[in-house]
């Protein structure tokens, strides 16, 4: 069922079915409109099959890709993404029309006041936001307050949507979203309903349920996916500097995976990252660490965050990289997800 939110009598904020919701413009062609463009429904199962549940989605993957498909000839490719071209415009567009595209962009508020105006409003969709950070630095438990603010509606500087969470390192606790949802007024059991998570014990694992999540996200409104953390996988099942290309490659690979679906469906990809030693630092820095996934990620990333720890329970995040916002600009906020707003 999918969500948004109203005030009921008892001032909890409750999930309405998605008919009462005003209509908004498709964000992407579903691919069952290739049948009605002339191609067999057979194919179109296969492409389904495959994870590819829209034309938008199709589009974004090569020949190769698609020709690797069991069934699916080159002559069939071929039709099958002329046909797709008719439906969806990949092509050029004015400068005015991309900035058309980007009013759908919602900015997913974090909870804190201070880290939503360093961020702009908040926490991007159609973009990747990558926080990075030594243990303990804020990065999971932010990622626990956007699963509840991502279901607030829009004009309460929400997503209005569901929430997927990959699970990379046994850090999801269920529980520490109740006292959450509870400060944001919402039904917790509610907001617990609208998350879907999966536990992933390999790469492989990780990117076959990015793969699962096309057919979730075509018929159900999704505003966020968490990757926490995107790395740790690949860390343990690549080892040496033998295997460190392989590791960079089938990185690459899944991080390209994070942005397609971003664009695709118009969600905020939040994935955490974690740091190594830099020898090359520096001896004037007195801890010299950098993200860990060296430029691959670096790359892939459209807004880097650094977190640190402060004094207490206070957390410094900076502005690390983004192709919007002010570099090495830094706030403070506290690591209390009992309040609101803090």
């Amino acid at each position: 069922m999918i969500a948004t939110l109203k005030a009921e009598e008892a001032s909890q904020l409750q999930l309405v079915e998605r008919e009462d919701i005003d209509d908004e413009e498709d964000l992407f062609e579903s691919i069952d409109k290739l049948i009605s463009a002339g191609i067999n429904a057979g194919d179109v199962k296969k492409l389904q099959d495959a994870g590819i549940y829209t034309c938008n989605g199709l589009m974004m993957h090569t020949k190769k890709n698609l020709t690797g498909i069991k069934g699916l000839s080159e002559a069939k490719v071929d039709k099958i993404r002329e046909a797709a071209e008719k439906i969806v415009n990949f092509g050029y567009i004015t400068g005015s029309d991309a900035l058309l595209r980007r009013k759908s962009v919602i900015r997913i508020t974090t909870g804190s006041q201070s880290l939503d105006e360093l961020l702009g409003g908040g926490i991007e969709t159609s973009a990747i936001t990558e926080a990075f950070g030594e243990f303990r630095s804020g990065k999971t438990q932010l990622a626990h307050t956007l699963c509840v603010s991502t279901q607030l509606p829009t004009n309460m500087r929400g997503g209005n949507g569901k929430v997927a969470y990959i699970d990379t390192e046994g850090t999801f606790r269920p529980d520490r979203i109740i006292p959450i949802a509870e400060r944001f007024g919402m039904d917790p059991a509610a907001v617990l309903d609208n998350i879907v998570y999966a536990r992933a014990y390999t790469y492989e694992h990780q990117y076959n349920l990015l793969l699962g999540l096309a057919a979730k996200m075509s018929g159900e409104q999704f505003r966020l996916l968490i990757v926490d953390s995107v790395i740790a996988l690949f860390r343990v099942d690549f080892t040496g500097r033998g295997e460190l290309a392989e590791r960079q490659q089938k990185l690459a690979q899944m991080l390209s995976r994070l942005t397609k679906i971003a664009e695709e469906f118009n969600v905020a990809v939040y994935m955490t990252n974690q740091v190594i030693a830099d020898p090359g630092g520096g001896v004037f820095i007195s801890d010299p660490k950098k993200p860990a996934g060296g430029h691959v990620l670096a790359h892939a990333a459209t807004i880097r965050l650094m977190f640190r720890k402060g004094k207490g329970e206070q957390r410094v995040c900076k502005v690390f990289d983004a192709p919007n916002l002010p570099e090495a600009e830094a706030i403070s906020f506290y690591l209390n997800f009992s309040a609101k707003f803090f």
